[in-house]
């Protein structure tokens, strides 16, 4: 721009001047042409007026010149000025673009936080359902950790059952040992009196046969004497050995003692467990579409059951009955596609436990989730109620759902 306006400077600066120019030189030459119809010729007057008609047509020439400079300087404007004009035009459309980029920017950053806030409550969603999840699996190892140890007790007591019996057939075997050496021991007895008695026999037929024979009984009795100490020893390690099998017996029934204990006890579980009550069930409203609004409060029955174990839900009242006294986990969700107000009541018996409700100023679907834990006698009632000018919508998808669980008993 700055460049442009000194050009239109130097324009109008060059237009005045040729304009004095061309005045000057008009004007001198009226005064050439007057003086030379009123005053007398001369030579010295011949001689200007030569020289005057020489000059003349040069400055007209410069007039020309500075004409044509003064053409070529318009237009020269005039193209500084279109080529200005198309580079506004430019600048503008450069201007609405970065303004609408902006725009754009900033759509997007609020888009951007928006997605922010859906990430982090997810995030937290997340975090709480992985806490559950930990709790569960603490749960679980620590049950496992009970069945692991109750498994390695029965198997070190299977373990040591068999040692035992492996000592008992060792011992049983060195009996057997002992039994043969002590039946050789008396065959040899037998076998040494019988030759004591051929000894005597031959004592009496000779003398001289009697110191042979005194001689022999002699060796005899030592090795009688050696054969009854070994016999002793013998008896003696048997009764060691009977003391020890007698032990070992004692121990094998305590853990035999323990292991039945263990059965009984592993068996009274599985009773209790067989025998402990169970009830949980689920259930879905309608595929009627929508539910309400009504001029009084209903009872709302959940006709589609999908699960029912103990049959402690009745679709036909909407009631869910407490066959036992325990603890009881129930769960409810609510779902409207109409604008006004949603929500249910949550009854036990006759008294109001809960009340949950939403507004709703658009049109679509939107969801109500609630749970409670309750302590229930055997006979109690929880039902839901659908408050009078309040509204549901339900379809095939399932969107308005009712169930429970059992805890544990009291």
């Amino acid at each position: 721009m700055r460049v442009v306006v000194g050009l239109l400077l130097l324009l109008l600066a060059l237009c005045g001047s040729g304009a004095q120019g061309e005045g000057g030189g008009l004007g001198q030459v009226g005064e050439i042409s007057e003086f030379q119809e009123t005053a007398p010729r001369d030579a010295a007057e011949e001689s200007a007026e030569s020289t005057t008609k020489q000059t003349t047509p040069d400055i007209w020439a410069e007039v020309r010149a500075l004409r044509d400079m003064v053409v070529e300087l318009k237009v020269f404007v005039q193209l500084l000025q279109r080529e200005n004009s198309d580079l506004q035009t430019r600048l503008s459309s450069s201007e609405s673009e970065l303004l609408l980029s902006k725009c754009r920017i900033d759509q997007l950053e609020r888009e951007n936080a928006v997605q922010a806030t859906d990430l982090t409550s997810l995030g937290t969603r997340l975090t709480a359902t992985e806490s559950k999840s930990s709790d569960l699996e603490k749960e679980n190892a620590v049950q496992a950790t009970d069945l692991i140890s109750l498994g390695t007790r029965l198997t070190a007591t299977e373990s040591k059952t068999s040692d035992l019996e492996k000592e008992n057939a060792d011992l049983q075997t060195r009996l057997s040992s002992s039994e043969s050496e002590l039946l050789l021991s008396k065959s040899r007895i037998d076998q040494l009196e019988r030759e004591n008695a051929d000894l005597q026999t031959r004592l009496s037929s000779s003398e001289s046969e009697l110191l042979l024979s005194k001689s022999r009984i002699d060796q005899l009795e030592r090795e009688n004497a050696d054969h009854e100490t070994r016999l002793t020893a013998t008896e003696s390690k048997s009764s060691d050995l009977e003391k020890e099998t007698a032990d070992l017996q004692t121990r094998l029934s305590s853990s035999e003692s323990e292991l039945l204990l263990s059965k009984s006890r592993i068996d009274q579980l599985e009773r209790e467990n067989a025998e402990r009550p169970k009830v949980a069930f689920y259930t879905a409203l309608t595929d009627a579409g929508h539910v309400g609004p009504y001029s009084t409060d209903i009872t709302l029955k959940y006709s589609k059951v999908f699960t029912n174990i103990g049959n402690a839900y009745n679709p036909a009242t909407g009631f869910f009955t407490a066959p036992v006294k325990g603890v009881y986990y129930l769960q409810f969700s609510v779902c409207s596609n109409r604008t006004g107000y949603m929500g249910v009541y949550v009854y036990k018996n006759n008294q109001l436990i809960m009340f949950n409700d939403e507004g709703k100023e658009e049109v679509g679907l939107e969801y109500l989730t609630k749970s409670v834990v309750l302590e229930l006698k055997a006979g109690d009632e929880i039902y839901l109620v659908l408050p009078s000018d309040y509204s549901l919508y339900d379809s095939p998808h399932n969107h308005n759902t009712f169930s429970g669980s059992l805890l544990f008993t009291l």
